[in-house]
């Protein structure tokens, strides 16, 4: 073998092994397959990403929001519900699966920029960026998906309802 093809050869053998290795450590998808009624069926499992509210139920359906790899969540909001101003780590999509969710993007709670989201509605939640919502009178079902970890922190403290008073 020439000195060429020896180098050929390591380098190859370097990049496959690089490729490999990634592989090996990146978290993959399980099979996984819900029908409608099967999620709706789904109880409450709570966990990070959710927005602390009582009115909000957290379904974990796929992964561990707490840790690294994807996730996707179902969040069951009770009508008028209204959510304060809390951002995320980490990028997240949601979906509105059920209802008609009000959401807007910013630092505090503000009706008037709250967007209509119907069935079949997307939408963002850049990481790190503060947005709120609410519901009125139908409950609404949203489908989070993910990478984590993420959490929940709120604009403003004192709108947390998981912060012991």
């Amino acid at each position: 073998m020439t000195r060429i093809q020896t180098l050929v050869t390591l380098v190859t053998a370097m990049m496959l092994g690089s490729v490999f290795a990634q592989t090996a450590s990146t978290p993959q998808l399980p099979q996984y397959s819900k029908t409608p009624a099967e999620l709706a069926a789904a109880t409450p499992t709570g966990g990070p990403g959710g927005s602390g509210n009582p009115k909000v139920q957290v379904v974990n359906i796929l992964g561990d929001s707490s840790k690294p790899g994807p996730y996707a969540q179902l969040l069951k909001v009770a009508p008028h519900a209204s959510i304060a101003a809390h951002h995320h780590a980490g990028d997240r999509i949601g979906t509105v699966l059920q209802g008609t969710w009000r959401f807007g993007y910013g630092g505090k709670f503000d009706q008037a920029k709250l967007r209509t989201l119907p069935v079949g509605s997307v939408y963002t939640e850049p990481s790190g960026g503060p947005h709120f919502a609410m519901t009125g009178d139908e409950a609404v079902v949203v489908l989070i998906t993910g990478n984590g970890p993420t959490d929940t922190v709120y604009e403003n403290p004192a709108d947390d309802p998981t912060a012991k008073r």
